[in-house]
C-alpha cells in the first residue's frame, strides 16, 4: 500500500519562502508521477504542481507558476515543492498525491496534508 507523509509546512511572512516535502513508500517510487495540491477549507482542492515519474516533465497551475518548483529524488523517495514568494491567498493545506501512471494523468494516493500559513 503506498504512503505518503508530508513535512515542512509551517507558518511564514509574505514573500518568504518554505520547502514542502513527501516522502513516499510501499512501491517503486520512481516509476510513478507525483503531484502536489492544495485546499482551502469550505472550497475544493486544486492542483498544485506535479512530475512525471522520470522527472523530466512538470506541471503547474497558472497561479502558482514561476513562483513553484517541483522536483524529486527517486533515491530518496521523496518529492519536494519549493514555495518561493509566497502571498497570503498561498495559505492552505498541501496534499502530496502519487499516481498509478509514470506520465502525468490523475492521483490515486493521498498524503495527510501539510498546513502552510501566509502572513501579510
Amino acid at each position: 500500500q503506498v504512503q505518503l507523509v508530508e513535512s515542512g509546512g509551517g507558518l511564514v511572512q509574505a514573500g518568504g519562502s518554505l520547502t514542502l516535502s513527501c516522502v513516499a513508500s510501499g512501491r517503486t517510487f520512481s516509476v510513478y508521477a507525483m503531484g502536489w495540491f492544495r485546499q482551502v477549507p469550505g472550497k475544493e482542492r486544486e492542483f498544485a504542481a506535479a512530475i512525471s515519474g522520470s522527472g523530466g516533465s512538470t506541471r503547474y497551475a497558472d497561479s502558482v507558476k514561476g513562483r513553484f518548483t517541483i522536483s524529486r529524488d527517486n533515491a530518496k523517495n521523496t518529492v519536494y515543492l519549493q514555495l518561493n514568494s509566497l502571498k497570503p491567498e498561498d495559505t492552505a493545506v498541501y496534499y502530496c498525491a502519487a499516481s498509478n501512471f509514470a506520465v502525468i494523468s490523475d492521483f490515486s494516493f493521498w498524503g495527510q496534508g501539510s498546513r502552510v500559513t501566509v502572513s501579510s
